[in-house]
């Protein structure tokens, strides 16, 4: 004999006696509950269509490997943040520290027209002038338009030799009603010229205030280092020309680096 719909009493069947029918139940049940038909409604003996039921979700898992899996993932992760974060400090420092890096580079190597940072007193004194390597030094002078200064050199070019010291002389005045701070940046020009360019005495990067129709002379004491004879690349180089602006000193205002764009 066999199931048929609800029950066998729909078929026709014999009627079991109550303890008959336990004991078939008891066979039958734990069969289809372990098989998943009895969650999931299905015909027969299940109490009727349901949805199955679903694993419970946000539990950690209770695998020993899945955990170490996952502990393993957060360290990486963790750390991935710190060298992530340690980079990010250390661009923003490196941002801050270039400007000041690159001035000096540019003094110890004239990088971009900038004047050397020369030689000391006694190396001064004892310098020997190269007589036959004449060169001439032209003078230029440019004011920023923030600031209304009248600003130009008092002479427009001398004529030195390498080893040998020279003075000139720039003219500022300040035709305005009220007091003016200004700031100079410089150049040299040619670039590769600028590393045998050293000053001895000079007005650049120093604010200078000028009162109402003040006036001024700001000299500039300086000489070509000997090495520039000897130097193959300034074999054609005879004209050298020291380029000066003037910018109004304001609070969060930065300079341009000679050379530097």
């Amino acid at each position: 004999m066999g199931l048929c719909g609800r029950g066998w009493a729909r078929c026709g069947g014999p009627r079991l006696p109550g303890s008959l029918w336990a004991l078939a139940l008891g066979r039958v049940l734990p069969l289809r509950a372990r098989w998943g038909l009895w969650a999931a409604g299905g015909r027969g003996l299940g109490p009727g269509p349901g949805p199955r039921p679903q694993p419970a979700r946000g539990l950690r898992s209770s695998n020993p490997f899945t955990r170490r899996q996952e502990e393993e993932w957060r360290r990486r992760n963790r750390t991935a943040l710190t060298y992530i974060a340690a980079a990010a400090v250390g661009m923003v420092g490196m941002s801050y520290a270039a400007v000041p890096l690159y001035r000096l580079y540019c003094q110890a190597t004239g990088l971009g027209g900038t004047t050397g940072a020369g030689r000391g007193p006694e190396q001064i004194e004892s310098m020997k002038p190269v007589k036959d390597r004449v060169i001439k030094v032209t003078f230029n002078a440019d004011v920023h338009a923030s600031i209304h200064w009248n600003f130009k050199p008092q002479q427009t070019e001398i004529y030195v030799v390498p080893g040998e010291t020279a003075l000139a002389f720039y003219k500022a005045k300040n035709p305005t009603d009220k007091p003016v701070i200004g700031i100079s940046t410089y150049n040299v020009v040619p670039f590769e010229a600028g590393q045998y360019f050293n000053k001895i005495q000079c007005f650049c990067f120093e604010e200078q205030r000028l009162n109402p129709q003040e006036e001024v002379d700001m000299p500039v004491f300086f000489y070509i280092d000997p090495e520039f004879a000897e130097d193959p690349k300034m074999a054609k180089v005879d004209l050298i020309t020291l380029s000066y602006t003037f910018f109004e000193a304001k609070e969060g205002h930065k300079l341009p680096l000679p050379g530097y764009q």
